[in-house]
């Protein structure tokens, strides 16, 4: 078994190598003078179980295309098997028409893998359910919520905690959690405006004298969240926290944070922290390596993968 990693998350590529004992794959992923990407590796991987760990995260085009270049570098060294690891899938938002002759992008994105000559997919909490299928080869979807749930029971007093989902569309999310740990459910109910941008209607459920705890799978912007932590104060809540996967924090969204009344926000490794998160007092981090080093390592010895979702 070979792993393999890009540019894009080298810290979280080197603790699951940690967790693994096993060491990264020598390899150059660099640029030419006019940024065109270049790769090479530099042992034998002919007849190799490659696992090749890139989330596609900003910028995205630029990991997509060191993911890509990578996955032909090892095809054509005779790889035996190439799995390509994302833990934070890129495009992931774009999973339907949301207008007249708009793309479908993820579908396109899940066509350039599959074509490139990936065997199978390993992500974590995909935006959409459904964009397992837009793939034609195996597809593993990992769950966050075991690593959210043993941090939450770790620091947080249960009997007296409140799990919200801060929309309509992430209730499914919000509900397992809530299962897991037998706390009541409430919903955030809000609307967009436009992209970007959204405005709390109604807190659905009685959050009154309990700590809430938002529960989603990306924070961008992070005005959903700060919206929904006023709102539900303003409701009666005792503080507001929140757990989401994937912290992609663009430009401005990290000082966003540092300002609200969030008590703290939670957020895995699956992509590299910037600077401005980092430096941020209210954002903290919880690795996913002992997840998706397990996955990788069932993966390989042709193991169930199933019993990670639990």
């Amino acid at each position: 078994m070979k792993l393999v990693t890009g540019n894009s998350n080298r810290a979280l590529a080197e603790a699951v190598a940690g967790y693994l004992e096993l060491p990264l794959t020598d390899c150059t992923v660099k640029r030419f003078a006019d940024k065109e990407i270049f790769v090479e590796i530099h042992e034998n991987v002919r007849g190799e179980d490659v696992f090749i760990l890139q989330s596609t995260s900003f910028p995205v085009n630029d990991n997509l295309m060191e993911l890509l270049i990578l996955t032909d570098a090892l095809r054509r060294s005779s790889a035996r098997r190439i799995t390509a690891v994302l833990p934070y899938f890129g495009y992931a938002r774009q999973d339907r028409k949301s207008a007249s002759r708009t793309p479908i992008s993820a579908k396109l994105v899940a066509n350039l893998i599959t074509e490139a000559g990936v065997n199978r997919v390993v992500t974590l909490d995909l935006h959409a359910a459904q964009i397992q299928g837009f793939f034609d080869i195996p597809t593993d979807n990992l769950y966050g919520a075991p690593v959210m749930v043993r941090d939450i029971q770790k620091h947080y007093d249960t009997s007296k905690l409140m799990i919200v989902s801060p929309d309509v569309g992430g209730v499914a999310r919000a509900r397992a959690t809530a299962q897991r740990i037998g706390a009541d459910l409430a919903i955030v109910d809000k609307r967009r405006p436009r992209a970007g941008v959204s405005e709390v209607m109604n807190i659905i459920g009685d959050v009154s004298g309990h700590a809430c705890v938002l529960i989603d799978d990306i924070v961008d912007s992070g005005g959903t969240l700060v919206n929904a932590a006023e709102a539900l104060l303003k409701a009666g809540a005792t503080e507001v926290s929140a757990y989401i996967t994937h912290g992609v924090l663009s430009e401005g969204a990290a000082e966003r944070i540092a300002a609200s009344k969030l008590k703290e926000l939670v957020i895995t490794d699956s992509i590299t922290a910037t600077d401005a998160t980092r430096a941020a007092k209210n954002i903290r981090t919880v690795s996913i390596a002992p997840l998706i080093g397990e996955a990788i390592a069932r993966t390989a010895s042709e193991q169930s993968v199933s019993s990670l979702l639990d």
